[in-house]
Order: C-alpha cells, then sequence, then structure tokens
C-alpha cells in the first residue's frame, strides 16, 4: 500500500493525492495518459502498456485511436486494475490552442467512462505533464477542477479518485490545487 499524502471528501467521493508508480495500485480503473494511435508510448503510457502485458496492445488496436481531449476503456490484463481508460492529453503549444480546455476534457470524458461502466475508484496521473510539456502546476489545477466539477454534478458511483504523482513535486502541484478549491 502506498503512503497517501492527502485524502479529503469532495461530496459523497474521496479524493487522494499520492506518489507512487500508477501501475501497482489497487483501483477499479489507471488511467492512461495515452497517444492519439493508444498503441503505447513512453513515459505513463509504456510502463502501462508493459505492466499490463501484451493483451492490452491487443484491444488497443481494434479501438481506431482517440482523438485528443477524450478517452476509451480496455481490460487491465495484468495489472491489479481491472480497467485503463486511456486519456488523451494535449500537446502544450503556449495554451492559445485550447490546451486547458482539451485537458479538463480528458479528466471529465474518464470520470464518465468510469462511471458507466459502474467502477467505484480510478487512479489518474498528471496528463499531458511529462513530455507534453503541459505546466504542471496549471495542469493540476485544471485536473482538481475537472475532478471536483464533474463530481459535484454528476457522482454516479465514483467515490474514490487519486492523483497517482510521480514526484513529490507533482503531487505538491495537486494538493495546493485541492487546497485551493477549499476541500483540505
Amino acid at each position: 500500500m502506498q503512503p497517501v499524502l492527502l485524502t479529503v471528501a469532495a461530496g459523497p467521493s474521496r479524493l487522494e493525492v499520492m506518489v507512487a508508480d500508477i501501475t501497482t495500485l489497487d483501483v477499479d480503473a489507471i488511467v492512461n495518459a495515452a497517444n492519439t494511435s493508444l498503441l503505447g508510448g513512453g513515459g505513463v503510457d509504456g510502463a502501462i502498456h508493459r505492466a499490463a502485458g501484451p493483451g492490452l496492445l491487443g484491444e488497443c488496436r481494434t479501438l481506431g485511436g482517440c482523438a485528443t481531449g477524450s478517452a476509451k476503456i480496455t481490460r487491465g490484463y495484468d495489472l491489479p486494475a481491472r480497467h485503463v481508460i486511456h486519456a488523451v492529453g494535449p500537446v502544450w503549444g503556449g495554451g492559445s490552442r485550447g490546451e486547458p480546455d482539451l485537458l479538463a476534457s480528458c479528466y471529465r470524458t474518464a470520470l464518465a467512462l468510469a462511471a458507466d461502466n459502474g467502477l467505484r475508484s480510478i487512479a489518474f496521473p498528471a496528463i499531458s505533464t511529462g513530455v507534453y510539456r503541459f505546466p504542471a502546476e496549471q495542469a493540476a489545477r485544471i485536473a482538481v477542477g475537472a475532478v471536483v466539477s464533474s463530481l459535484s454534478e454528476k457522482p454516479r458511483g465514483v467515490t474514490r479518485v487519486v492523483f497517482c504523482c510521480f514526484s513529490e513535486g507533482s503531487a505538491r502541484h495537486h494538493i495546493d490545487a485541492i487546497a485551493g478549491h477549499g476541500l483540505t
């Protein structure tokens, strides 16, 4: 069990922030910071594909890719998580090409997919903050804002949301964003 740095209530749901390897989490779904092909890549995407085994790539090949700002769901295969939700975040280009809205859409779409599939727990990485260069502090504010607003509008059964961060710095950004919503 990974140490949780922060746990807060957001309506009927619980938000958690932790520094961990997302591929090790025992949740209903982990979110993959995917590329539009859904066929694997580097960073979180590559780690999830490696940990899940070849079945994940085989299923992803049947999905026909995914648009930026959207998400698709697969089985989890060899992961502790039962499902993987592949969310395609935007590449940062300065913020004038709709990147904030596309990033928020990733989180909203992933939560909707989780709810539509009867899932109660979901773990998100810091989507687009790696090789896609989205500024980490801004991305954390967008992520927390999208999750909090989605849960308040349509909670539909998701009771646990984990912001699974790769570094202490990323975790701090998420904790500050949660505090900014008055939830600590």
